[in-house]
């Protein structure tokens, strides 16, 4: 895959794997969208899983996990959401960028 150069490419890309996953599948489109949803609690259980190894925090496993392991799983746990939610709505973008605006106006006002 391309590298993205720019935060604009970001959508794009999200809808190429959106489309690309769709074209893997023969689920029902609403089925489809539950299972990606419910595919974030999968990647933040990683997430929690390299936080978990980068503390040493399982005396079995020891350092299992890099800080780095964890950007890398939080990356994954924003995708998959960017996906999620486009498979949801066309306009995701909008809707992000819309919620993004909203939680700012709350936060600084």
């Amino acid at each position: 895959m391309d590298e993205i150069d720019a935060p604009d490419a970001i959508w794009p890309t999200v809808e190429r794997l959106r489309a690309w996953l769709d074209a893997a599948n023969d689920r029902p489109a609403e089925q489809e969208v539950l299972l990606r949803v419910l595919k974030l609690a999968e990647e933040v259980g990683e997430t929690a899983q390299a936080v978990i190894g980068a503390t040493g925090q399982n005396p079995r496993k020891g350092h299992s996990h890099t800080w780095r392991d964890v950007e890398s799983e939080l990356c994954d746990v924003i995708l998959t959401a960017m996906v999620a939610l486009r498979t949801l709505t066309p306009d995701a973008e909008a809707v992000f960028h819309r919620h993004v605006d909203e939680v700012s106006h709350r936060a600084f006002s």
